[in-house]
């Protein structure tokens, strides 16, 4: 299970990448694992400030679909439009290529909420 140390980690299973003000979200590698093949992913909220743990969009995978959750409160900037044609990168490369959208956070010190690596880790029993 790779569980990279520079990124923060919502109980939701969603991670941030923290880029000065803003950030990108995706989901971790575990959730990826969980949901099977994905092959679609729905998100309309570019522009739409979302408070955290509020839906952002929704993942579609072969057996199941999910709710995407933000984790910190924030403006959407950006949509990874290459998940258009190519969902499948959230399971390939999900702290990569598979990164869902950007954000203008709106309150950096929600980051505090979040896990570092090592306490979802924990979380994960692994």
């Amino acid at each position: 299970m790779n569980i990279p140390q520079n990124l923060k980690y919502s109980d939701d299973h969603e991670w941030l990448r923290i880029e000065g003000e803003e950030a990108y979200v995706g989901i971790t590698d575990f959730a990826q694992h969980e949901l099977g093949d994905i092959v679609y992913v729905d998100v309309d909220t570019e522009g739409e400030e979302i408070a955290a743990g509020d839906a952002f969009g929704s993942i579609e995978a072969v057996k199941t679909v999910s709710d995407l959750l933000m984790p910190v409160s924030g403006t959407v900037l950006e949509i990874n439009a290459a998940l258009e044609d190519n969902a499948a990168a959230i399971n390939s490369d999900p702290y990569g290529e598979g990164w869902i959208i950007k954000i203008k956070m709106s309150d950096a010190s929600q980051v505090n909420n979040l896990k570092d690596a090592e306490e979802y880790t924990k979380m994960l029993g692994l």
